[in-house]
């Protein structure tokens, strides 16, 4: 990662330093790229204490290896950084940034090789300050996503830190990602759109889905039979900026870095059309598809499915009404999806997501392989599960990196 970012940018920072707490993980060299005795020792004995204070637990997973591509980062640490590696290090992070379209992941007390090694709490806070103080030079907002211990047989607790970094591009006022809503009539598709836009929950009635609706015969029978655009903001911290706080759209672009674009489609049969031409013409990032949870899969779900892969179009699902059903049912729905989803034909990895720590790796997984399909199960009405879908979409980057604008 280091050699391609230097080779891109050619910039002459990026030399490791030999110095002790640095974030980088190389080996210390007699500059002719063979490593001294002198070094070698330092580093036997190096490992020998590392083994000696702590090992590996058998139930602590790895990470899988660090891509030289994307806009994903591990590091170990980054304490106290020469000048030299701090320059190379900001160039590393616009390197990251550029990957993910304005936004970065940053793992800290991971080595290169996705091995969870994690720091006390004092490098910890060494190495999150240095992370600000790269994040101020390149103009990004940071925000720790979370902190998890790591699982080892150690008197020192030792944690990794999962760290958030947005930067709007110069050419952009916000970044921008587009999302298709999909789904069978009656599903709550409107409703859904109109709690995260309103910031109010709904009555049970429809009352949420009523600003959304453009059109008389809309109010009057509940359905959508016209596409409609509604957007939700997030600021550079990750709060949600929409109606409820800001009374136009202009005003929460104004105070969003983040925005999300829905392009609410009609569930209808008699409305396929006009669904295919919002899919076809507006180039959805992503679709999320909206299943009732009391009916299950019904009527155009296969159809919106099958256009929405047909079209390669990451996709999502969402199961709504939750309030409505038991228990029992909801599962019954969501191992009736995980079939279809199995099927030879869809090929793809469904993944419940009952927690911020499932939303956050959701959101990461779903960015790396399309074949992942995160699957949220909550309610309008009484607002469950409403924060993970949010918590999703506040961390979830664009899926097109910068090779792929190129092409």
């Amino acid at each position: 990662m280091d050699a391609l970012v230097s080779e891109l940018f050619g910039s002459g920072s990026g030399h490791f330093s030999g110095s002790q707490g640095t974030a980088s993980n190389h080996k210390p060299g007699n500059g002719n790229g063979v490593i001294s005795k002198k070094a070698s020792s330092k580093s036997k004995k190096a490992k020998a204490r590392f083994s000696r204070n702590f090992k590996l637990s058998n139930n602590t997973p790895n990470l899988p290896p660090e891509a030289e591509e994307g806009n994903i980062e591990y590091k170990l640490k980054l304490i106290n950084p020469t000048q030299n590696r701090f320059e190379h290090l900001a160039t590393q992070m616009k390197w990251r940034l550029q990957e993910g379209r304005g936004e970065a992941v940053y793992q800290i007390g991971v080595e290169d090789n996705g091995m969870l090694v994690g720091l006390s709490e004092e490098d910890m806070r060494a190495s999150l300050k240095t992370l600000h103080r790269l994040a101020e030079k390149v103009g990004a907002d940071i925000a720790v996503l979370r902190e998890q211990e790591v699982d080892y047989d150690s008197d020192v607790p030792r944690k990794i830190a999962e760290v958030l970094l947005r930067k709007v591009p110069d050419d952009q006022q916000f970044l921008d990602l587009r999302v298709a809503v999909l789904g069978n009539v009656d599903s709550g598709k409107s409703t859904l759109l109109g709690v995260l836009t309103q910031g109010e929950l709904d009555n049970g009635r429809g009352r949420a889905r009523l600003n959304l609706f453009r059109h008389l015969h809309e109010i009057q029978t509940g359905r959508t039979s016209s596409i409609s655009f509604e957007i939700l903001g997030f600021n550079s911290k990750g709060e949600i900026v929409n109606y409820s706080e800001s009374r136009t759209a202009e005003e929460i672009c104004e105070s969003a870095s983040k925005m999300i674009t829905f392009i609410d489609l009609a569930g209808h049969h008699k409305y396929l059309k006009t669904t295919i031409f919002g899919l076809t013409s507006y180039c959805p990032d992503f679709a999320m598809l909206v299943v009732s949870a009391n009916t299950g899969i019904a009527g155009t779900t296969r159809e919106h499915l099958g256009l929405a892969m047909a079209l390669k179009v990451p996709i999502f699902i969402v199961i709504s009404k939750v309030d409505l059903c038991t228990r029992a049912t909801v599962e019954r729905t969501v191992r009736q999806l995980e079939r279809v989803l199995k099927q030879p034909g869809c090929n793809k990895v469904p993944m419940v997501v009952s927690s911020t720590d499932d939303a956050v790796t959701a959101a990461q997984q779903f960015a790396q392989s399309p074949n992942i399909t995160p699957i949220f199960t909550l309610s309008s009405v009484t607002g469950e599960s409403l924060d993970l879908l949010k918590v999703f979409f506040n961390i979830i980057p664009p899926l097109s990196n910068s090779k792929e604008q190129e092409e």
